[in-house]
């Protein structure tokens, strides 16, 4: 890969879909990336039509264009770290996983976008393979949330143990060099505790609860957050730590905006005043 830089800040790429409403997928992304000084560059794989009520409508983009956009990008600016979110088919999904090796795309943040925090899945069952089999191996994290980790490892997940085992299930069998699972569709005390696994390291890790319905986005930022500060050389369980402070903020400040659920507050130093 490219890791020379045409700037003399840290470039970080998201591979992921457009949400016209702005509260998740690339803008959210993008505006992650910003707050943290690293200059954001963006693989769009779909385009939604969606507010903070629903989506009304998803367009694919060819994997051609997928390719052309990634190569873009790392040939020309390079990049210290990239983020996938939502890739939406079987296709795109085995492109991009194609294009991490080909171009040697280190510091991989898979946010295994197939199914909602509200349990609804989002793709078809031979994406999830597709992620499963060919780019979580290739992902120096992988951030599932609740429902995700119950697909990839076939274990119902409903306690602090089950958590726990369902990321080093996810560590052996796929591979994924570290997971974090995550617990923002958890109840009561669990909801927001999130899990850390390494292959050596087995970590709780816990923040303020946050009140808010206000929501949408949350794993986008997260996922974006991590790659943000892995392109600053920080090392892994650090960004990691940093990036879910740093939502926790955010979540602070969530925007009420529109008819349903708002997106949470990238630039809080600015909605403070």
């Amino acid at each position: 890969m490219n890791t020379q830089t045409t700037s003399k800040i840290p470039v970080a790429l998201t591979i992921a879909g457009s949400d016209s409403g702005g509260g998740a997928g690339i803008q959210a992304d993008l505006r992650t990336f910003a707050f943290h000084c690293v200059h954001g560059t963006s693989a769009i794989t779909c385009v939604t039509a969606q507010n903070t009520v629903g989506v009304a409508r998803v367009d694919a983009m060819p994997k051609e264009a997928v390719i052309a956009q990634i190569h873009a990008v790392v040939e020309d600016i390079g990049v210290q770290a990239a983020k996938t979110g939502m890739l939406l088919n079987q296709e795109i999904i085995a492109a991009v996983a194609q294009e991490v090796e080909t171009l040697q795309i280190d510091n991989l943040v898979v946010d295994p976008v197939m199914v909602s925090r509200t349990g609804a899945q989002l793709i078809s069952d031979d994406a999830v393979q597709t992620i499963s089999h060919l780019l979580i191996p290739k992902a120096t994290i992988v951030t599932p949330n609740r429902y995700e980790a119950q697909i990839l490892t076939n274990l119902e997940i409903n306690t602090l143990d089950e958590m726990k085992a369902a990321a080093q299930i996810i560590h052996r069998e796929l591979r994924a060099k570290a997971v974090l699972v995550k617990g923002g569709g958890m109840q009561e005390n669990l909801r927001g505790v999130d899990i850390y696994f390494d292959g050596q390291n087995l970590e709780t890790l816990s923040t303020k609860q946050v009140d808010t319905e206000n929501t949408h986005g949350t794993g986008c930022t997260l996922s974006a957050a991590i790659a943000a500060n892995l392109a600053m050389g920080k090392d892994l369980f650090a960004a990691v730590q940093q990036a879910k402070n740093y939502l926790t903020t955010a979540l602070s400040y969530a925007l009420d905006i529109g008819k349903g659920q708002g997106p949470v507050g990238h630039f809080f130093p600015l909605l403070k005043n």
